[in-house]
């Protein structure tokens, strides 16, 4: 592990290698929360009411109904807590440590319990292999807290780059959420349009997931810890239209993966950059103007300027207020 200064914001660095082992078991709780929101919340489309949102602390479920009231659990990275609250006051906490698997499952599980939340999940991770059962994974035990708080920083800066991405998109598009199948930050443009069924095809995943995930024509980005020796950014089209992977985009980092079908931008060339975040933002557009363009998009009633009432921003408003 390593870190990173010198600049007005630098970058948080973490190499892949050198936190695999704690990757592996976050991804495991990041898969029980998960699951825990997915056994509660009315079904939206794409599965967007199963994801985990960055937050100021890491990553929440953000409020989940149960029973009339509601409740929300939270991978706190900052004081190294499972935060599980109720709309009725109640609260209980679980560490998180360098211990098994199966110890997490099962005391997240209790705690449920004591607060009155009945959850009955399906206890074995998705697109992974092998698919574990929670229960019995006492091989995942490793967890490196400095390395668990550098990840979530990481996503702190990918969600807001993203997150002002989104900003300039006006058609259905999804909120900048963390899907915990594949563990990545993500965050999907739509064209409008219906697209032919995906094939599926992800270990230990049901393929209709895949067809519900990908019923209609898109394009989406977003940050995963692979890819790349700190993890990459990403972008892919589906259906894929014919010439994506020629299509020219930015930065000069960033390259197209006939392994992966997608444009990849390494972690690594992002925060050795002289302005990340400038970056990250080239590459998002530019990809997504290779497959709306390529596919045909409605671009000029999909897309609009995030600034066009900049009148209306509190301190705008108030600075003319001063002056009237």
């Amino acid at each position: 592990m390593q870190t990173h200064t010198g600049r007005a914001h630098a970058w948080p660095r973490l190499r892949v290698d050198d936190w695999t082992e704690t990757r592996d078991t976050v991804h495991m709780w990041t898969q029980i929360v998960g699951k825990i929101r997915l056994s509660q919340a009315p079904l939206l489309n794409h599965w967007w009411q199963v994801t985990l949102y960055v937050s100021p602390r890491g990553m929440t479920t953000g409020p989940i109904p149960h029973r009339g009231g509601l409740f929300d659990l939270e991978l706190d990275f900052v004081e190294h807590q499972l935060r599980i609250r109720t709309s009725d006051g109640g609260e209980r906490r679980v560490g998180l440590s360098s211990r098994p698997v199966a110890d997490f499952y099962r005391e997240t599980m209790s705690a449920l319990g004591a607060l009155g939340i009945d959850a009955t999940i399906d206890a074995r991770p998705n697109e992974v292999e092998p698919a574990i059962p929670f229960a019995e994974n006492h091989h995942n035990a490793t967890y490196d807290r400095d390395a668990a708080q550098l990840f979530w920083r990481q996503l702190v800066d990918a969600d807001r780059v993203l997150g002002e991405f989104r900003s300039h998109f006006v058609g259905k598009v999804s909120p900048v959420h963390f899907f915990w199948g594949a563990m990545d930050l993500a965050c999907t443009r739509f064209s409008g349009r219906p697209a032919p069924a995906h094939p599926g095809g992800a270990p230990n995943c049901g393929d209709w997931v895949m067809v519900e995930g990908y019923s209609r024509e898109l394009s989406s980005a977003g940050f995963w810890p692979g890819g790349g020796e700190e993890g990459a950014f990403y972008a892919y089209a589906y259906p894929e239209p014919d010439g994506f992977a020629d299509h020219p985009v930015g930065p000069d980092a960033a390259y197209y993966s006939a392994e992966n079908r997608q444009f990849l931008l390494p972690y690594e060339a992002v925060a050795e950059a002289e302005n990340p975040d400038r970056d990250v933002a080239e590459f998002l557009h530019t990809t997504y103007r290779a497959a709306a363009d390529l596919g045909g998009w409605d671009r000029q009633s999909l897309e609009d300027d995030p600034h066009r009432w900049p009148q209306h921003r509190v301190g705008t408003a108030t600075k003319a207020s001063d002056h009237g």
